[in-house]
């Protein structure tokens, strides 16, 4: 703990949280076989191609027929953007995320001294910076490493709305550009998940619910909300362009919520119905969405104990300590990620007791893992999932390690006396 006591060792782990990463970077690289992209098929090749498709100023679509909206923004124009710089060089791109993890342990950083002091947040970032699945998950082209910092970026500003809830009237300051900010980072989230929309809104009315100053909290959460408005304006008009309706987000959370709830599900995903039912070829891409949505409530209505079930499923393949998939299946790499799984998720609980009293300290590091476990109750689970959410857990982790560090020192001082 010696180094929490100097805020320029930050640069040291912020230097090993990229050293890290780019180890990973090369060995994901060397186990891949020629043309292949990623160790979880699926995903990662439909990213790959949408970020070469932009970088040659071609449609942002996918398929024959053309899904125009299937996947947000985000991290396939990261990694066109690493194609304009390196060419089509996977290492790259992956040496490219390694950079953005590391942004999101500097960030995990801000926030933790936000909340708590700066011991708290260097604690907090190293150990994002060491964490096994964070670092090995980074390597992959996948929209987690992206989506944790951009989340984490957007949760600095509404923890500053946040302090100043329950603060004296003589001491409440508008904040209407932290607000503003705040909304324009929430949408630089959603366009890399969609998911993370729905965090706009809900604050908002937290904020009323929960602030002494209601007003003020109506005014802030007006303008954050024209701060997400803003910035996701842009592809709500791209995407009433192609399709001829309001889309804010995308048109993949029909198929998503199917994939969940269908009579064949079993909590994880298996979207190799959408090829089977051919429904993109005789519906719109709009209309294929709204399709899959109503047959997900159609199950769930008429099978409400298997809806039950299945979320359970879910629940517990969220919060499972080893990764599911096949690649990951090794006894060892299984025993590390459960060891890391006790030593995040058991000082992290601490962390939230001993915090308590000071709503934003605990609540806005354990809201996104809160909010993320709540939305896989219905979609599909998986750890991948979750991963963006350690980040800002790692704070809570990280107040949980100094309290038990703290007891020891005092534990030994009693037993030297």
């Amino acid at each position: 703990m010696q180094f929490a006591r100097h805020p320029g060792r930050l640069f040291w782990i912020l230097g090993g949280a990229f050293a890290a990463r780019a180890v990973a970077a090369l060995a994901v690289q060397k186990v891949l076989r020629p043309g292949q992209v990623c160790l979880i098929a699926g995903d990662a090749e439909g990213y790959w191609e949408l970020a070469r498709k932009l970088s040659q100023g071609q449609d942002f679509a996918l398929y024959d027929p053309p899904r125009y909206v299937e996947r947000m923004p985000g991290l396939p124009a990261l990694l066109a953007f690493g194609i304009l710089l390196f060419g089509e060089n996977l290492l790259a791109e992956r040496l490219l995320l390694a950079v953005v993890g590391t942004i999101a342990c500097g960030l995990v950083f801000v926030l933790g001294r936000t909340l708590f002091d700066v011991p708290t947040g260097l604690v907090a970032a190293a150990l994002a910076a060491i964490s096994p699945p964070l670092v090995g998950f980074n390597a992959l082209l996948l929209s987690e490493t992206l989506f944790a910092m951009c989340l984490t970026a957007s949760l600095i500003p509404l923890a500053w709305l946040m302090q100043g809830w329950r603060a004296d009237a003589s001491t409440a300051a508008p904040r209407l550009g932290v607000a503003l900010f705040a909304g324009l980072l929430i949408g630089l989230a959603t366009l890399v998940r969609p998911t993370w929309i729905l965090v706009g809104p809900g604050f908002w009315f937290l904020g009323v619910v929960l602030s002494r100053h209601r007003v003020l909290a109506t005014v802030q959460g007006l303008v954050l909300m024209a701060g997400l408005a803003a910035a996701l304006a842009p592809w709500t008009v791209r995407n009433f362009w192609v399709t001829g309706h309001f889309v804010p987000t995308s048109l993949w959370m029909g198929p998503s919520l199917y994939d969940g709830l269908n009579p064949n599900a079993d909590g994880s995903s298996h979207m190799e119905f959408v090829e089977r039912d051919g429904v993109y070829k005789t519906m719109s891409e709009y209309n294929a969405d709204r399709h899959y949505r109503a047959a997900a409530v159609d199950f769930a209505r008429n099978n409400p104990g298997r809806a039950a079930w299945l979320s359970v499923v879910k629940l517990w393949r969220f919060w499972k300590p080893w990764p599911s998939a096949d690649q990951f299946g090794h006894p060892l790499a299984a025993a590390v990620l459960t060891l890391t799984w006790v030593l995040t998720m058991l000082p992290a609980a601490l962390g939230v007791w001993l915090s308590r009293g000071r709503l934003a300290a605990w609540s806005v590091p354990l809201a996104p893992i809160v909010y993320f476990s709540l939305v896989h109750l219905v979609f599909v689970g998986s750890l991948r999932y979750r991963l963006p959410a350690e980040y800002p857990l790692c704070i809570l982790s990280a107040v949980g390690w100094r309290a038990l560090w703290q007891w020891q020192q005092g534990w030994h001082k009693q037993g030297a006396a």
